[in-house]
């Protein structure tokens, strides 16, 4: 049985669905609710003085999360067609056999440092640089401090400068 903040999410989870939906959630609303669940079960929260408007701001603050999120993914992907001249094709179609062999070794090589420096230094860059995930957002799903995150992605960062360096003195 749920207690807690987690009761008042259940008891008020028809409101906050509606909340989210009015709010031009649409299709996600149920996802947003779904998070806030796991996010609720996760966390070890203590006593909150205001539970229901706590909750009404955690919905609030992961619409905002999911919508910058997906700006950026759009922004990538726009500046990516923009790039390509506008024509979004599968990028392995112009580079002959060897070359992209050469490539997916190097990217093999990146896979295997970022493997090298842990998992958590794995997924923070992954989260961060490919996900297009922000920095806090990441410090939060990890339970770790924002300085935590910048610090490993400082490490990702020189751990693949490095890599570079060696591959254009290669």
């Amino acid at each position: 049985m749920a207690t807690g903040l987690s009761a008042i999410f259940m008891a008020n989870r028809p409101a906050l669905l509606r909340f989210v939906r009015a709010r031009g959630a649409g299709d996600d609303a149920e996802d947003l609710m779904q998070d806030m669940w796991m996010k609720l079960e996760a966390k070890d929260l203590g006593p909150v003085s205001d539970p229901l408007p706590y909750l009404y701001r955690m919905a609030n603050n992961l619409m905002l999360d999911r919508y910058r999120s997906s700006s950026r993914r759009e922004r990538r992907e726009q500046d990516w067609a923009e790039g390509a001249g506008g024509v979004m094709a599968d990028p392995s179609e112009d580079i002959a056999i060897d070359e992209r062999m050469i490539l997916n070794q190097k990217l093999d090589q990146a896979r295997a440092v970022l493997r090298d420096l842990g998992p958590r230094v794995e997924l923070v860059f992954r989260r961060f640089r490919i996900e297009g995930v922000g920095q806090r957002v990441i410090a939060e799903e990890l339970g770790v401090s924002l300085t935590t995150v910048e610090k490993d992605l400082q490490k990702a960062y020189r751990a693949m400068l490095s890599l570079k360096q060696k591959m254009d003195t290669e």
